[in-house]
Formats: structure tokens, sequence, C-alpha cells
């Protein structure tokens, strides 16, 4: 009984060691990798502020290490200790928010609804002049398959496109995507036009109006890319709409991006209980720097 204690001890100081071993290289490792993806992300989609935000992620997270190290090597200042306290506070609660989301995120992926819809909504994205892009045509893409699959079980359930016009696109999204259905085959009169909204939020309204003007007890899915299913399905609730969603897959060295861009649209939907909590960490952080520095 005492070998089999000593040996359950010895793995557990083991584990613990490589988990803060390891910790360290993972954090370094994490912001080598978001400053590799933000280049690529800038070689292949463009040097936009939007596109770069692993980057800039990626440079914040290594100057705070470097920080850090010389913290400890030439600075070893009270106030500095407490000043990095109270920073990696404010880094542990949003990773641990970022964790929820991505979690979260993940598991939504595999709902799986029921082929009896009665309408497909397919939520527009920014089009190249009046061409549907790869990543709208994968959302497109994604519900006609739905669309088939139901129509061979049940009946053909109805498209509502929504998008409106953006400054820089020739058409309205929802007209770039209805040609693009037509195409593929699915019938126009399956093929409803929303394209007044300019986000998620009008998106799920928008459609939700054409829905009850036609059919008030109707069932309905979403669909949207991989990365903006959850954030999605929150404004969908927010419509007061019963749609689940389903989602097309995202080119992998697209999903950091915009996993981030998501997570930070979702932190800034509840944003005021985020400015509460870290104004009360900052503020007990600056009183205790303060009281370091001048008691």
């Amino acid at each position: 009984m005492a070998s089999r204690n000593n040996i359950m001890a010895i793995i557990v100081v083991v584990v613990f060691f490589l988990v803060v071993t390891l910790i360290p290289f993972t954090i370094i490792g994490l912001g080598i990798g978001l400053v590799v993806n933000g280049r690529l992300m800038a070689k292949r989609e463009g040097r936009r502020i939007p596109n770069l935000l692993t980057l800039f992620v990626g440079i914040a997270i290594l100057g705070l290490i470097v920080l850090f190290i010389l913290h400890i090597t030439i600075w070893p200042y009270v106030w500095l200790s407490i000043f990095f306290t109270g920073v990696l506070f404010v880094v542990g609660y949003f990773a641990f928010i970022l964790i929820s989301f991505l979690l979260s995120s993940y598991i939504y992926q595999y709902n799986r609804p029921r082929l009896r819809q009665d309408f497909i909504i397919v939520l527009g994205s920014g089009l190249i002049g009046d061409k549907v892009p790869p990543l709208l045509a994968s959302r497109l893409d994604r519900g006609i398959t739905f669309y088939y699959k139901q129509a061979a079980k049940n009946f053909a359930p109805q498209f509502i496109v929504s998008g409106g016009q953006g400054p820089n696109e020739w058409v309205s999204e929802a007209f770039a995507m209805k040609q693009y259905l037509l195409e593929k085959g699915i019938p126009d009169e399956h093929v409803l036009m929303e394209d007044l909204s300019v986000n998620t939020l009008q998106n799920m309204q928008f459609s939700k109006t054409i829905m009850m003007d036609l059919k008030e007890k109707c069932r309905s899915i979403f669909v949207t890319n991989n990365f903006h299913l959850f954030r999605a399905s929150l404004y969908a609730r927010k419509a007061g709409l019963k749609s689940q969603g389903i989602s097309s897959k995202t080119a992998l060295y697209y999903l950091p991006n915009a996993l981030l861009r998501e997570f930070i649209a979702v932190i800034v939907m509840y944003k005021w209980w985020h400015i509460v909590i870290i104004s009360f960490i900052m503020l007990i952080t600056l009183a205790l720097v303060a009281v370091s520095v001048f008691f």
C-alpha cells in the first residue's frame, strides 16, 4: 500500500513538473504560430487590418514574454511584479473565456437538424464584384447538400439567401447567391431573397419576417461557416428565431484569424460585463502598485 502511494506521489510530481515546464514553451509556441499565421494571411488574403489580427496577437504575446524575462533578470521591481500579476489575471480571464468559446464552437458543429425544415437560411458574406467567393460558395454548397438530402426523404425546403449590398459590391449578396443556386439546379421558386440586411442580427430578423409572412409555424435552419456558427446561433436566439445551424468547412490557414475575430465579436456582444470585471482587476492591481511604490 505504501509503495503504491509512493508511486502515485511520484507520478503526480512528474506530471506537475511536465505541466509547469511545458506551459512556457506552449505560450512561446503559440505566439510564434500566430505570427506565422498572420504573415500567411497577409500573403494570401491581403494586408487589411482584419487579416493581420493573428500577427498582432502573436507579437503581443511574444512582447509580454520579453518584458517578463527583462523583469526577472534586469528590472526586479516589486511594483512590476504586481503589474504582471494583474496582467496575468486579465490574460487568464480571457483565456478561460476563449477556451469555453472554442469548445462551444466545436461541439455546436456536430448539431444535426432533422430533415423536416421549411426554410434554409444562407447567411451572406462579402462578394468579389458580383461573384460568389469560395468562402460564401462553401455555405451555399452546404445548403444545397442539405436541400437534396431532405428532398430525397421528405419535401424540398425553400432557400432564403440573406445579405444586402456592401460598398464594394456590384450587386446584393442575396442576388449573387440566388444566381449561384440557380446555376446549381435549384428551382427559382425555391429561392427567396432577403437583400436589406447588413449584419448577422439583421440576417436573422429579416429572414424571420419573410418566413412568418409565408408560414406562421415553420421550421428552419441557417447555414454559415464553422467559425461563425456559434455567434450566429446567439443572434438567432436574440432575434427570437428557433433555428438550428449547420456549418461549412473553412480553409485551415484562415481558421485561427477567423476564430479570433469571432471571439472578439462575442466579447463585444457582452462588453459591459467584461468591462466591469477587467476594471475591477485593474483597479486592485493599480492600488497594489501604488502601495508598493509610495509606502
